[in-house]
């Protein structure tokens, strides 16, 4: 919840329409730039809030409640005067995911106990399980729950209220009356005890360390009251200036303190300590509200709501700071037409800070935004190499929230320059390489709201399939070597003997005179196919086969050896009958 008290007239600021947004330490007032991201590879971290829907018809809304059990958005709300025929003040219960108004309890006792319409200015806190704790003016304390036909409550005595809290126990809440601050009873709202202090606005509880920040705009100082003794323990000063009231809230995580002052947020640790100062421009701080699971701050500032000033331009923004160093975490959000000039925004984060819920009292909207992270890379296209021809799939992945659009990239000159591939924007791209192909890289870009990123790049080798070279045919068998061929037998006298051997390749016969005796040759077979047959010799024919070389290297030299033989038998015949004339 949120300190919310009305505009006071003055300057509008710094010049700047703008938020341009500064840490100032306390000592040197250096700024820090903000984070940036868009329209290149985001920068690691870089968040975005983006609007993504508005909620109508919960009257003019004041304050916002995220319920941490039922998860129900609840709304005070005072009545839009747009809408006369309907009286839309109460407690509205809303569907947070769309907006859906579930219930409105309009309600609530009076002063006597007398039901009547009440408008809700704060919520308080909320109660087990459903409702919520809540203020209505002028003193009234009230709770309800989704469904009720009337809300419970009781008034507080004295002046009017001016301020509310949750109170250190579940049972109390803590009220301020001007610059009385008191401890009262939510069922009876009986006062348990009360200090006054010199002056005051409003304040804020520091359950975790026991202590209260009440803030005096007027004079620019905060006190700190220590609720086990409920005494002023100190008073901090707060930067002179103009006396804008915003906000004061503490960081429940911290206990740091954060002030909504003019046009800046001036932040001091728990001891009172200044931490440094954030700057809006020509903004005014008017909401706070912290995420302990992310330990980060969200701040909305509206404009002046004056045109003729400088840098009013009746925009307002959101930012998101981090409570450690008070940095800048997301990028500012444009909020259209939120000013100050009708009271003050309000705020709610739901835990873990995805979703963030803005009032607009002025258009009488709610909006709603939800985080946006950058695409994150998670799986990259590897390189291939392949024949022309050849189906190639590319494949890369990335997170990011919402889920990244992805587009593929084609690059001619070695990753100087990328064009889009048309059609290609999924995950996975497939295609059939051509040679003209070869070299190019290809990369997938990823993007949403929050920026784009670029998967690392593959490279494409195409090579030109060989078609020039035929099959290897098989080995042929060895053949047998030929037995040699029986040796003639002598003819009469006269007559030459005939003589014939085996050759090896193909066959071969030997004949010298008529009534020789015929050897019978065996055939060698050739390598790879039938060896060829030898040459004719003494007058006897055979027939050539087809085959290697080896085959025709036999048939040569069994027709040198058939030669051979039949010499070698005419000789022998010569020689004896030269003998027999010798002896005669």
């Amino acid at each position: 919840m949120t300190s919310r008290h009305p505009l006071t007239p003055g300057r509008a600021g710094a010049a700047s329409a703008a938020l341009a947004l500064v840490l100032a330490s306390a000592a040197t007032g250096s700024p820090v730039s903000a984070a940036g991201g868009e329209g290149a590879d985001a920068p690691r971290g870089t968040v975005v809030y983006r609007p993504v829907a508005q909620f109508a018809g919960a009257g003019k809304p004041r304050d916002l409640l995220l319920h941490p059990d039922s998860k129900k958005l609840y709304v005070g709300s005072d009545d839009l005067p747009e809408t006369a025929d309907v009286n839309e003040s109460g407690l509205h219960v809303l569907d947070p995911a769309d907006g859906k108004v579930r219930s409105t309890v309009g309600q609530a006792p009076g002063p006597t106990g007398t039901l009547g319409r009440r408008a809700v200015r704060q919520l308080l806190a909320p109660l087990p399980g459903d409702g919520a704790v809540f203020f209505y003016p002028l003193r009234g304390i009230g709770t309800a729950k989704d469904g009720d036909a009337a809300a419970a409550g009781a008034w507080v005595a004295g002046a009017a209220v001016t301020h509310a809290t949750a109170g250190l126990t579940p049972s109390t809440v803590l009220v301020a009356q001007g610059s009385v601050l008191s401890e009262v009873e939510i069922a009876t709202a009986a006062v348990k005890r009360s200090v006054t202090l010199e002056g005051g606005d409003g304040f804020a509880v520091d359950a975790a360390r026991g202590a209260v920040w009440f803030t005096d705009f007027a004079d620019r100082r905060m006190y700190r009251v220590d609720m086990a003794t409920f005494t002023v323990a100190a008073t901090v000063e707060l930067p002179a200036g103009e006396g804008f009231a915003g906000f004061t809230e503490v960081d429940p995580e911290t206990g740091a303190v954060w002030v909504g002052l003019d046009t800046s947020v001036v932040v001091h640790d728990a001891t009172g300590k200044r931490l440094g100062i954030l700057k809006g421009g020509a903004d005014m701080p008017r909401a706070a509200s912290f995420d302990t699971a992310t330990h980060e701050a969200f701040v909305v500032w509206q404009d002046a709501g004056d045109t003729s000033q400088p840098g009013s331009d009746n925009n307002g923004t959101l930012t998101v700071h981090r409570t450690r160093d008070l940095q800048e975490v997301a990028k500012p959000v444009v909020l259209p037409g939120i000013h100050a000039q009708l009271g003050s925004a309000a705020l709610a984060v739901e835990p873990g800070g995805a979703v963030v819920f803005v009032a607009d009292p002025v258009a009488g909207k709610i909006t709603r935004l939800e985080r946006a992270t950058p695409p994150r890379v998670t799986g990259n296209p590897a390189d291939r190499a392949v024949t022309a021809g050849t189906r190639v799939s590319l494949t890369a992945e990335a997170e990011g929230t919402p889920r990244p659009t992805v587009a593929w990239q084609v690059s001619t000159d070695a990753g100087r320059t990328w064009q889009a591939v048309e059609g290609a924007t999924s995950p996975a791209y497939s295609f059939t390489a051509a040679v003209s192909d070869n070299g190019r890289r290809y990369r997938a870009e990823f993007a949403n709201e929050a920026g784009t990123v670029h998967s690392a790049a593959a490279t494409l080798t195409v090579t030109i399939a060989d078609t020039t070279t035929g099959g290897t045919g098989g080995t042929g068998g060895t053949g047998s070597t030929g037995s040699a061929g029986s040796t003639g037998t002598a003819g009469s006298t006269g007559a030459t003997g005939s003589a014939s051997e085996g050759s090896d390749g193909g066959s071969a016969t030997g004949s010298a005179a008529t009534g020789g005796a015929t050897g019978t040759p065996t055939t060698v077979g050739g390598g790879g196919g039938g060896g060829s047959a030898g040459a004719t010799v003494g007058g006897s024919t055979n027939a050539t086969g087809t085959g290697g070389a080896l085959a025709s290297t036999g048939a040569a030299v069994a027709s040198l050896a058939g030669t051979a033989v039949v010499l070698t038998a005419a000789g022998w015949v010569l020689m004896r009958r030269a003998r027999r004339r010798a002896d005669g």
